[in-house]
């Protein structure tokens, strides 16, 4: 039989919850301070570059024609837009990590969510990137219902059927579908696949990192943190995400989510 602990074993073991809760707490706020610290103080230099940026451009504009169209005012007029670039990238970057850092903090509230309801809000708020392409989707009949956050699962599936249509923009007869899959110990899994230009699948290992590219930025537009946001969500469902790709035949995204809890 199993002895009751002593006093001073209980007052030990009250004094390291205290301590790891105190742990916790420190770390919410340095979470919170780095939120903060994102959100505001490095948003400012870059609205002075790009703020001062347009303002160079506009006393060069002012130069008398013949020097405006010189061969130095043209070259700095490059460099200023080479600046303006890196730093509207670099707030992109920032909306990418608040985005990660929100996703990791936020509230959980599972629900039973229907996969097949989900993905449809997601089209329709992807139908801009959509417009004017004629893109074949095979979304299965039957699809599961998860026990997810709808919100965070709702920015998951943006994210993968966003690179799906992305990534298959140079493909003649683009297809992206969504299927169930069997998955094992009473999980439930899905995939989405599609058939664009694919990447190499010896680089697969970096996919979900932060600001990881494996196409150049002259070709697909982001800043590699999509997938890394998708990670975060399904880390904290408890699910697990991996994709499979063959350069130039298209890419694969497989889901496996727990399975609900038993009524």
């Amino acid at each position: 039989m199993t002895q009751p602990a002593s006093p001073a074993e209980v007052e030990r073991l009250r004094a390291e919850l205290a301590r790891s809760q105190q742990q916790v707490a420190d770390m919410a706020a340095a979470q919170e301070e780095f939120l903060r610290a994102v959100s505001h103080d490095l948003r400012a230099p870059l609205r002075h570059v790009t703020s001062y940026g347009t303002l160079v451009r506009e006393l060069l504009g002012d130069l008398p024609p013949a020097v405006a169209q010189g061969a130095e005012v043209q070259e700095a007029l490059g460099f200023l837009a080479t600046m303006d670039q890196s730093a509207r990238r670099m707030g992109l970057m920032i909306d990418g990590l608040l985005a990660l850092v929100r996703a990791s903090r936020a509230p959980l509230h599972p629900q039973p969510v229907s996969l097949a309801d989900a993905i449809t809000s997601a089209r329709a708020a992807l139908s801009p990137d959509e417009a004017d392409r004629a893109v074949e989707w095979r979304v299965a009949s039957g699809l599961p219902t998860l026990q997810a956050d709808p919100a965070l699962l709702q920015a998951l599936l943006v994210q993968l059927l966003g690179n799906a249509l992305k990534f298959t923009r140079p493909v003649p007869q683009p297809c992206i579908s969504v299927q169930a899959d069997v998955a094992p110990a009473g999980q439930v899994a899905f995939t989405v696949q599609d058939n664009g230009v694919g990447f190499d699948p010896a680089r697969a290992g970096t996919l979900f990192g932060v600001f990881q590219r494996l196409h150049r930025e002259t070709e697909f537009d982001g800043v590699g943190t999509g997938l890394a946001l998708c990670r975060a969500i399904a880390q904290r469902h408890g699910a697990q995400i991996s994709a499979t790709a063959v350069p130039g035949g298209g890419c694969t995204v497989r889901v496996e989510w727990p399975a609900a809890p038993a009524d």
